[in-house]
């Protein structure tokens, strides 16, 4: 059997997995802090038929060798950390990172995961919370009676009580960065958790130590480029089908040898 079947069944594969990273990236055009991810690709075992170097006669070499090359993977998705721009919406409980860094965020089963999106609300208890739920880390309670709320670049939480003539503060947001973010598992939820890959987080107050600094009444826009990703799916989808006529002309061969008489 020609290993050209196997070699470009392999470029379809990879092709429809680019195409599913591409689809996903476009989904979340409008989700807030999302971060697009990139398909790495890697080409398969060779074949080596002779090998460069190969002494022919006294003094002389093959310069350059036969190789036969069995096809490619996918050999990671990397998410792309790069910022694109925020989105003003007046919202005293929006919070958008300018620069490097997560919210921390407490999980149910006791462990922090980590997201760029801000949009935080109230709970029932008054405890900053993401939209399912789960709590800011450390813990910031707003009070009931609270007429207004403002959160410094640094972090800093303070509120207006109702009757009250001077701002308490109640909290302050902690950030955490990694020395490798992209080696951060994603979970959904716009959370992503530690691996050993990502490394240990590196906390710290916002605008210090590398860390971002924190804009309130903003959000952080999804990194999806319409335009690019439209592209790069035009770019897979003619690479899939340039592999599909590679599979064809290599049955037509095969059909040609099937047909030979003596």
């Amino acid at each position: 059997m020609m290993r050209s079947l196997w070699t470009a069944a392999s470029g379809m594969v990879g092709q429809q997995f680019n195409i599913d990273t591409i689809a996903n990236n476009l989904a979340n055009v409008n989700t807030a802090g999302f971060k697009k991810s990139r398909v790495d690709f890697q080409d398969l075992l060779y074949q080596t038929v002779r090998y460069a170097g190969t002494p022919v006669t006294a003094g002389a070499q093959i310069p350059t060798g036969i190789e036969l090359g069995h096809g490619v993977r996918p050999v990671a998705t990397q998410k792309v950390f790069i910022q694109v721009g925020f989105r003003q919406t007046d919202n005293p409980l929006d919070v958008a990172i300018e620069g490097d860094g997560f919210f921390q965020v407490l999980m149910p089963d006791g462990t922090i995961a980590y997201t760029r999106d801000g949009s935080f609300k109230r709970d029932g208890e008054g405890r900053l919370s993401t939209s399912d739920g789960f709590s800011l880390e450390p813990e910031i309670i707003i009070p009931e009676n609270a007429v207004s709320i403002n959160i410094g670049t640094d972090g800093t939480v303070s509120v207006l009580n109702a009757g009250a003539s001077e701002q308490i503060s109640v909290g302050q947001i902690e950030l955490a960065r990694f020395v490798n973010p992209a080696g951060l598992q994603s979970m959904g939820r716009n959370l992503l958790a530690q691996t050993a890959a990502s490394g240990e987080p590196i906390e710290g107050t916002p605008g210090l130590d590398g860390l971002g600094a924190v804009a309130q009444g903003y959000l952080e826009m999804s990194n999806v480029q319409v335009v690019e990703e439209m592209v790069n799916m035009i770019v897979a989808q003619r690479a899939y089908e340039t592999n599909s006529k590679a599979i064809q002309a290599s049955d037509d061969m095969l059909q040609t040898a099937n047909n030979l008489r003596r």
